[in-house]
């Protein structure tokens, strides 16, 4: 078995430290880090945002300085290589804090960052960045209350992100009803071909879902 060259560890650490730095600077407030972490043509998608990276990090930004609460974390990841592109992908979660019908609570969602990245003149860069949301749950902030959900509002939202869609919706946020890639489902097997076709060479990333 043929040993890693130095290089390909090196693009691997590097791939790692632009994942972990998406994070520390988008819950830090650190704009030009995070600004650092794309290319120019990035593309991002959320459950309330799907457009260019630019916007993106414009609308993180506004969100930041308002007081929304959205908190992520990043857990197990994996990448691979080929020649000048990567796809990575990493275990996640988002944690958003907001009242809904006048109770704080906190929505978790588990999922992955599943990254379309590209090395250019030296450095490596988000092209896409798509996530894949896999379940989630609200829990009231203070314990021994509850919260009385809209059984229509909830049913909205794909399993995947429901309660924090549900969240968002109340906060004043347009969420994304359909065609986010979740565990299972022909859009999670479509992102799948799009990152295997990416890594073959092809002319785009794909669009955002």
């Amino acid at each position: 078995m043929t040993s890693p060259s130095l290089t390909h560890l090196a693009d691997k650490l590097a791939i790692r430290e632009l994942v972990d730095q998406w994070i520390i600077a988008s819950d830090s407030g650190l704009w030009p880090e995070f600004d650092a972490v794309w290319h120019p043509d990035g593309v991002m998608a959320a459950t309330w945002f799907q457009a260019s990276a630019q916007d993106f990090a414009s609308a993180r930004r506004k969100g930041f300085e308002t007081g929304v609460s959205i908190i992520h974390a990043n857990l197990g990841h994996i990448s691979t290589i080929r020649g000048n592109r990567a796809i990575a992908q990493t275990k996640m979660t988002i944690s958003q804090r907001a009242e809904v019908h006048g109770v704080l609570v906190d929505v978790t969602a588990t999922g992955r960052f599943y990254d379309f990245l590209e090395k250019r003149e030296g450095r490596w860069g988000f092209v896409r960045r798509q996530p894949i949301y896999e379940k989630d749950r609200m829990d009231p902030v203070i314990p021994g209350t509850s919260v009385a959900l809209d059984p229509a509002l909830l049913a909205r939202f794909p399993v995947g992100y429901r309660h924090l869609g549900y969240l968002q919706t109340q906060a004043g946020f347009k969420v994304k009803e359909s065609g986010m890639p979740g565990l299972t489902g022909p859009e999670v097997e479509r992102l799948y071909r799009q990152g295997a076709a990416w890594l073959e060479g092809a002319e785009s990333a794909g669009r955002v879902e």
